[in-house]
């Protein structure tokens, strides 16, 4: 039997710090993830879900986005994988008597781990205006509630809709066309924090948003630069990877402010090299680099690689790939002429020789894949930043050809599948041309809200009903206390979700709760089971299917909740209901303290006359789509380029390969039809005396959001997460002890001039091997010190690697 859920917090008052680890995984790594299997799901029931973790017949892994190649392992999961399905398939349940014994603002006082670890809800919820705790609501009831809310909106504009990156396929493109349908692009999504960067980047200057490599890229790659990333917790089955690649001759470059474990040796517990013989050493290189300060390294391996050519004509770059598909390098040659040297190394904190040393490494190559994760894409300067990583890319012609390219390493397993299939607020005409023709209806042109463009909208009370598809937004996001005062504001907030986390404390007037599906449950609709899809990483999409019995034979999917609330929002037979944005709501839901009505009591309850709107709704059965998710398949491929033969490809554990211009054929839907070198100005950020740079990070006990532990075993924390890293002479600098507690502040300029401070109280100075005047700590804890409009530039991601703090005495 799995342990009960805790009752009380974790005491962080003890937290220590016991050093660094070397090696990742290993036995130690195998044995906790046991350990918290067992605590959740019991041994039965742990093995039944781990053997089904990622294989052709069974479900996709609810934490990481990483690919699987076409042969599985029998244990086809990593440490963390482990911990995202314990979390998921737990015996532990949050039902009505829970939400009896704890009032909201009980559970307001408990964190994010306390929260996930109650276990999984289980029957829908509403807390009504001014009351103290939810009740329980039946689904027609709670549906209805949200229909009658969006139909009572004066503009369609009011509403937002997020969405978390586990959201199928399916459940994605049904999603955006009733948010589209509704009358609205706010579809913000959790890319919008992360990867956005990304995509902004490389749409620019190769025409895809996504990555351009294969697994079997990575494997037959000469050289990889792994920077901004630490895939030992954010991506551990990478590791796997990189040993491979390691074992066919490759060279690996870690670039990061922190040394990581998991890039410098990695004992794999699937075989007895990495059980029993030390493992593989990973990093050749570790440069050690400063906060922001990567731009400056790519410049740098740029400028040598030119020089390099100059010395020696026609050695060092591709020039037939440079005068076939690219453009603007004559610009880019002179701009990294006039880059000094000096700069370069003030930027990155790293000798000129050392720079050289590394461009040697890039010169001698003969395929280089880039890889980074959100070191790169959450500052100021992200885009240009990336922009230089494809102009080093070009140099050698290492686009679209085997073993080389960009690799923006994703998170939740399928945020590029949810993009994919329209979660977007700047949907592209082409899109919406046609998913206007496939559903007869014409979807919204103007751009919605991003995330940060959403929460500033709630502050500024413009938003009335906001929808969460799954994640923890309140969580999430920057800025906190600008979030909760925002969110407690909106008239309803609606979370779809399978546990408990602190979007459900911290809610609208009024709130609902919707328990769905994970992807370890069993999904039968219309009497079959049915299966879902999502796309990696690297852009292939496979099938998944939940085997486990769901916790409560009162959850739906998410794919039915959108149906369910397609067909009350647009109408099936009979009158049709008012549409959205005339203000004008259901009878039956106007009081909003009603009692809890049957099924055939809400049917019969009258509806307000539709009055005449010039908006069409989209032409979809609403009811056969929930029955039988294939006609969602069948209406994706209908409307997104590259799913033909959809059904048939991922059957049997087959995979569908998305189209990729730049990898598959040199192609480049860009502004000129190339590539493109871009001038970047070198940006870095300075750091003003008596002040550190933070970043955010995750600890190793941690998915995102969801807090499996508190302990960061590779950098020796244990027993709490409320510490700040700091390097020892910044701390005898700053006229601190180790071990003393501080507040961490944040300072920000703001556009009128004026500095804002935001503040994180009591955390624990520990001394790290961090670059002077850099630090890190852990998120959601420090989202608090982000400012809301501190964005990068083009992207509007928040800039939560780039901090400008200080530590500050406790009183």
């Amino acid at each position: 039997m799995a342990k009960r859920a805790p009752t009380a917090d974790i005491d962080e008052s003890k937290v220590r710090h016991s050093g660094t680890k070397k090696v990742a995984v290993g036995v130690p790594a195998v044995l906790h993830a046991l350990q918290i299997s067992y605590d959740q799901m019991g041994a039965k029931r742990s093995i039944e879900s781990l053997l089904r973790v990622n294989q052709k017949d069974g479900f996709d892994c609810p934490g990481c986005a990483w690919p699987e190649e076409d042969k599985r392992h029998i244990a086809e999961f990593c440490e963390n994988g482990a911990k995202a399905v314990a979390e998921e398939a737990t015996l532990r349940r949050v039902g009505r008597e829970f939400f009896a014994e704890h009032s909201v603002a009980d559970l307001e006082g408990h964190d994010d781990w306390w929260l996930g670890q109650q276990g999984r809800l289980t029957e829908p919820m509403i807390l009504e205006e001014g009351a103290t705790h939810y009740r329980p609501i039946s689904w027609d009831s709670a549906l209805r509630e949200i229909a009658s809310a969006l139909r009572g909106l004066d503009d369609p504009d009011e509403a937002v809709f997020y969405t978390s990156g586990r959201t199928s396929n399916e459940a994605a493109f049904l999603y955006q066309l009733l948010v589209r349908g509704v009358g609205t692009n706010n579809l913000p999504d959790c890319s919008n924090m992360c990867h956005e960067s990304s995509g902004s980047a490389l749409t620019e200057t190769i025409g895809i948003g996504k990555g351009t490599v294969s697994i079997e890229d990575v494997h037959e790659a000469d050289l990889l630069i792994v920077a901004g990333q630490n895939p030992g917790t954010n991506h551990p089955r990478m590791l796997s990877a990189l040993e491979k690649a390691k074992r066919n001759g490759a060279t690996i470059i870690a670039v990061n402010p922190l040394p990581e474990a998991g890039l410098m040796r990695f004992e794999n517990p699937q075989t007895v090299r990495g059980v029993a013989f030390g493992g593989t050493k990973l990093a050749d290189a570790f440069l050690q680099i400063r906060l922001g300060g990567d731009q400056a390294l790519f410049q740098a391996i740029g400028k040598h690689l030119l020089e390099a050519e100059e010395a020696a004509p026609g050695s060092v770059l591709d020039q037939a790939f440079i005068a076939e598909h690219t453009s603007g390098f004559e610009a880019y040659r002179q701009a990294m002429r006039d880059a000094s040297w000096r700069e370069l190394v003030a930027a990155t904190g790293l000798p000129e020789k050392t720079l050289r040393r590394v461009g040697e490494m890039v010169r001698e190559s003969k395929a280089t894949i880039v890889c980074w994760a959100m070191g790169l894409t959450q500052h100021k300067h992200s885009v240009p930043m990336l922009r230089d990583v494809v102009n080093l890319l070009l140099l050698q012609g290492n686009i679209g050809r085997r073993g080389a390219g960009v690799c923006p390493v994703r998170g939740h397993s399928n945020v590029q599948g949810d993009r994919t299939v329209g979660i977007y607020e700047k949907p592209s005409a082409k899109f919406l041309d046609a998913l206007d023709a496939e559903f007869a209806f014409s979807a919204p042109r103007a751009h919605g809200f991003d995330t940060v463009e959403s929460i500033r909208a709630m502050r500024d009370g413009r938003v009335r009903f906001f929808m969460g598809m799954g994640g923890n937004f309140i969580s999430a996001t920057p800025d906190t206390a600008v979030v909760e005062a925002g969110m407690r504001i909106v008239d309803l907030t609606v979370q779809v979700s399978t546990k408990l986390n602190r979007s459900h404390v911290v809610t609208g007037k009024r709130a609902i709760i919707l328990p769905t599906l994970g992807r370890t449950d069993r999904d039968k609709r219309g009497g079959v089971e049915q299966r879902v899809s999502v796309e990696d990483s690297m852009g292939a999409v496979h099938s998944s299917r939940g085997r486990l019995a769901p916790p409560s034979d009162e959850l739906l999917s998410e794919v039915a909740i959108v149906a369910r609330l397609g067909a009350l929002v647009f109408g099936t037979d009979g009158p049709e209901p008012a549409p959205v944005g005339t203000g004008v709501r259901d009878a039956a839901a106007v009081d909003h303290h009603q009692v809890e009505r049957s099924p055939r009591e809400e049917a019969a309850m009258p509806q307000v006359p539709a009055p005449e709107h010039p908006r069409t709704a989209p032409r979809a059965d609403w009811a056969a789509l929930e029955a039988d998710y294939a006609l969602i398949r069948h209406h994706i491929q209908n409307v997104v380029p590259g799913f033909d033969d959809y059904e048939k490809r991922i059957d049997k554990g087959g995979t569908l390969f998305l189209p990729n211009g730049p990898r598959d054929a040199r192609t480049f839907a860009t502004a000129d039809g190339k590539a493109r070198f871009t001038v970047n100005s070198l940006e870095y950020p300075r750091i003003p005396k008596g002040r550190l740079l933070l970043q955010t990070l995750r600890s190793h006990d941690q998915y995102n959001t969801t807090i499996y532990g508190k302990d960061d075993r590779y950098r020796g924390i244990h027993g709490g997460r409320r510490v700040v890293l700091v390097n020892a002479k910044d701390i005898q600098t700053l006229g601190l002890a180790e071990d003393e507690i501080v507040d961490l502040v944040s300072e920000w300029v703001g556009p009128d001039g004026v500095v804002q401070e935001r503040r994180a109280e009591e955390f624990r100075v520990v001394a790290y091997r961090t670059p002077r005047g850099n630090a890190a700590a852990y998120y959601p804890e420090t989202n608090v010190l982000v400012p809301l409009d501190s964005v990068a530039d083009v992207s509007g991601t928040p800039t939560s690697k780039s901090v400008v703090v200080r530590l500050e005495r406790r009183g």
